[in-house]
């Protein structure tokens, strides 16, 4: 069993924020969609938190050709199968277990598993995976964290997510072993429920110019 690298690593090194989306409607996510990859975040992550989740990662996957749609919070081997079936191209989970590694390994849409401390990092090595979730990051120790485990556990990359702003961003991206984050302080709530889709591509615009 290995990490589906071929497919993750255009993702993860494509961007260096990756916007994390909480959808309540299925019809902001196309015009949220169009906003972020206009300012420069192609990829997303709509995570299945809301009803709505499937929906908008369906509409996306349809209408917004531009962008690269994932779905994050996939807790189980049934949330795997539906989020690749509405057109998720990259599959992001909080933690992982075997029956999700097991969806994973049947499936061609690649995983990025969390994980939060050095012993889950080495099981899912152990398993072929290189690239991985530091989550939650600000919570289980922050970049501090991070950078203790780029020597002993050198040939592991992260995309850590939680608790992560525009203030504390650069911390993480100039690690060696971080290739981007995760961030949801790019759609605000209100935003998005106001469709101010321009001032959603100006915060894209300015998380996409942040560079490692």
């Amino acid at each position: 069993m290995s990490q589906k690298t071929e497919s993750l690593i255009p993702v993860m090194t494509g961007q260096t924020v990756i916007p994390v989306l909480l959808v309540d409607k299925a019809a902001d996510a196309v015009p949220l969609a169009r906003a972020l990859a206009k300012g420069g975040l192609p990829a997303i992550e709509i995570t299945l938190r809301t009803s709505a989740a499937l929906d908008a990662i369906r509409a996306v996957a349809e209408d917004v050709p531009e962008a690269i749609v994932g779905a994050g919070t996939i807790l189980n081997a049934a949330h795997y199968e539906q989020a690749v079936a509405a057109g998720s191209k990259f599959i992001v989970s909080p933690g992982v277990t075997d029956a999700i590694l097991k969806a994973a390994d049947n499936s061609p849409v690649p995983l990025l598993p969390g994980c939060a401390t050095a012993s889950e990092v080495m099981s899912l090595r152990e398993r072929g995976y290189t690239h991985v979730k530091f989550f939650p990051a600000e919570q289980a120790g922050g970049a501090a964290y991070l950078k203790a485990l780029s020597s002993p556990l050198a040939g592991t990359f992260f995309c850590p997510t939680g608790g992560i702003s525009l203030s504390n961003a650069m911390n993480y991206l100039t690690l060696p072993n971080v290739l981007c984050i995760g961030g949801s302080w790019i759609a605000p709530k209100e935003l998005v429920n106001d469709g101010k889709w321009d001032e959603i591509t100006a915060l894209a615009a300015a998380a996409a110019a942040l560079k490692s």
